[in-house]
Formats: C-alpha cells, structure tokens, sequence
C-alpha cells in the first residue's frame, strides 16, 4: 500500500539510491516472485537458474538484513539489473523479470502504434538507420534487444526535452542480459506448452 503513495514512494528511491522507482515498477517486481514459484522452483530450469542468478537457498533473512546494513558490492553494475537485485537471487530474479517485462511492453506499444526509427544524423552512434519497429513482432530475444536500446535512446532525449529523468536510467551488462535472455527462454517455452485458449491457467493462483 505505500508504493501507491507517491510522496513515500519517492521517500523510498531517494533512501535506496534508486534511478527508477514506479508502483507499476513494484508490481512488475513482486510478480516475478510469483512466477518464479509457477516457473522455476521444483522444474528443469532450477540448475540453469542458479548458474546464472545464484543459490536461492541461501537464507533470505540474512541476506536482505545484509543488503540492508551493507549496501550493494560496488561493482554491482557488472552483474546486475540493479543494486537490489545484487541482494539474493530471488530479488535478482524478481529485478530482472520486472526489467523483462518493461522492455516487452514498451516494446509492443512502439510496434502497435506503427512507430520506426529513422535518424537523420546517420552517424548517430546510439542509433542504427531504418530501425524498423512497425513490423511483425519478434520472438528473438537479440532481435529485441537490438530494438530496445535505439529505442531508450529516443525515450530519454524526449524526456529530457521536456526536463525529466530518463525513462530508461539503466546500463545493461552482458550478465544482466544472459538473465533477461534466460527470463525470455523460460517464458516462451512455458507459453509453448499453453494451449490455445488455456493460457490463463499460467497466471491463475494455486489454492492453498
């Protein structure tokens, strides 16, 4: 209920140094863990999990009093989403998932709305010429990627134009993107095996 209240909510970014911190953020992130439970604990990801985010049985308590009293390793940059994500691996898994879904989602929207890429100043080192975002979605996570990140450049100028934070705050290292590319893969092998008209059962509460 606090992260609904944006006075507090900012309280908070400025207390954890965060460059981005939203209630849309925050529910992104806490879906994560949910997904987690539905598509890695107990599966044949577990191993390939822990190869990329770590061992989630390392106590939780003690980790999260740890990030608390410590702070992120200084070189979390190098390996994480963000400084939080560097606190276990389900806060790491929770991180990159809420990540993975903020890029989709902007994504599906610049393709909905027929958007396309075409700097004048072709030399632009930030932007690739004729980025085409209008055309068929993609289920390549290099050809996402390679979308994505001519398209952040153009969010955080806009922003900038109008004398906002960057939209999108975040510099991804290739370990952050080999969990995103691994987030990708997980969910588009459980979606495989959806069929037509089921998928809601995916996302439908267990009892208990």
């Amino acid at each position: 209920v606090a992260e609904a209240d944006d006075a507090e909510r900012e309280r908070r970014r400025h207390q954890m140094h965060e460059p981005y911190r939203t209630i849309l953020g925050h529910f992104r992130h806490e879906i994560g863990h949910y997904y987690w439970d539905r598509l890695i604990k107990d599966s044949e990801w577990i191993d390939a999990f822990r190869g990329l985010f770590g061992d989630e049985r390392e106590d939780y308590d003690q980790a999260i009093k740890r990030h608390h009293e410590q702070g992120a390793p200084a070189d979390w940059p190098a390996s994480f989403v963000s400084a939080y994500a560097s606190s276990h691996p389900w806060e790491d898994w929770a991180e990159s998932w809420a990540h993975y879904l903020h890029i989709v989602d902007n994504l599906e929207t610049a393709v909905e709305c027929g958007l396309s890429l075409r700097p004048r100043r072709k030399g632009e080192p930030a932007m690739k010429p004729d980025i085409a975002l209008d055309g068929q979605r993609t289920t390549s996570f290099d050809q996402i990627i390679s979308r994505w990140f001519p398209l952040t450049y153009v969010l955080n100028n806009l922003n900038r134009g109008m004398g906002l934070p960057d939209a999108y705050p975040f510099v991804l290292s290739t370990p952050a993107l080999d969990k995103l590319r691994f987030i990708h893969e997980v969910v588009g092998a459980a979606a495989s095996r959806v069929p037509t008209g089921e998928a809601s059962e995916l996302a439908r509460p267990t009892k208990g």
